[in-house]
């Protein structure tokens, strides 16, 4: 639960970002990052499909999900995985939800109250870039589209899951082409985002969890 947490929270906040259409002349990364983050302040909320790769890790494993997001401030989001597994990430600004159909199992857990210097500060429409990350360029990493910025966020306060987050980042447009997150495990999560809807209305309904009769429910206090 933590690095699936974790990952969707900062995958979460930085989907957010896709929707930049500002411009940036050959800026520092501490200027990519404050026009990126003045993108963000206008997004109320969005949605996108998604694409989650995860490779390594204790086991080596190799793993290639898929499903759509939406995400609305305040810190409400919802991940519904279609493939290869079914299974339901909901988080309705107070509480997070971790649901797997096929386990017959929800996790329930309070959204972190330290969220400062986390991706989930985002969410809450709180912070900056600048002021809870110090950001830096770095060599871009395999994969990752050519002709993009690396953008390298490392937390100020140590967090428990991660060490840092790289952001592609298109320096012409401010889009954000991709993410990395690397977990305590070692393990790699890389998520990419496409039919990108920003601003559209979604209804508070829709981040609303009802737990399911006849499934275990797992309380998990470890993040409040």
């Amino acid at each position: 639960m933590p690095r699936f947490l974790s990952a969707l929270m900062s995958s979460a906040v930085l989907a957010v970002l896709f929707a930049a259409d500002g411009r940036a002349a050959d800026p520092t990364a501490s200027q990519l990052a404050e026009a990126v983050q003045r993108e963000y302040d206008a997004v109320k909320d969005f949605s996108a499909d998604f694409v989650h790769t995860y490779q390594g890790g204790v086991l080596k494993k190799q793993l290639t999900e898929r499903g759509t997001v939406l995400i609305k401030k305040p810190g409400r989001m919802r991940w519904d995985y279609t493939a290869p597994e079914k299974k339901l990430f909901v988080s309705d600004g107070s509480k997070v939800y971790f649901y797997i159909p096929a386990d017959k199992q929800v996790m329930v857990s309070p959204v972190p109250a330290d969220v400062a210097s986390t991706p989930a500060l985002f969410l809450a429409g709180k912070g900056r870039l600048t002021g809870e990350f110090t950001p830096s360029f770095v060599e871009l990493p395999a994969g990752l589209p050519a002709g993009t910025r690396a953008l390298k966020l490392v937390p100020k306060s140590k967090q428990p899951d991660y060490d840092w987050l790289i952001l592609a980042v298109d320096p012409a447009t401010l889009a954000i082409r991709g993410l990395v997150t690397i977990d305590a495990q070692g393990g790699t999560s890389t998520f990419a985002f496409t039919n990108l809807k920003r601003n559209a209305g979604l209804a508070d309904n829709q981040f609303t969890f009802k737990i399911p009769r006849g499934v275990d429910v797992i309380s998990d206090t470890s993040r409040s």
